[in-house]
């Protein structure tokens, strides 16, 4: 059973890593809808939640992590999505998720 959401954040990178870490912080309202409707017991390591996201054209398996100091969930954004959508730091970007509940 999956959950679909779609919303915009920007891309934004960690500051102070060696390896580039770029991230999307969900909106805060979306990332408490998604922890009440599924987290639950579906949770990963880290209180992850295993989604499928889709930028544009590009759809790929990863999680989402939440984030104490955002009060919101983090989608990692790879290299490999970032060249083929052309995404830019501190640009909106529109995005789809669908949560994959654990059986």
């Amino acid at each position: 059973m999956k959950s679909s959401y779609e919303c915009k954040g920007k891309l934004w990178r960690y500051p102070g890593a060696k390896a580039s870490w770029y991230f999307i912080t969900l909106p805060v309202k979306l990332s408490r809808e998604i922890k009440a409707v599924d987290a639950g017991p579906h949770r990963g390591g880290f209180g992850s939640l295993r989604v499928q996201a889709t930028i544009g054209e590009t759809t790929w398996a990863t999680s989402i992590f939440p984030s104490a100091s955002a009060n919101a969930y983090l989608l990692p954004v790879k290299a490999q999505v970032r060249k083929a959508e052309n995404l830019r730091v501190g640009v909106a970007i529109a995005l789809k998720l669908e949560v994959s509940r654990r059986a």
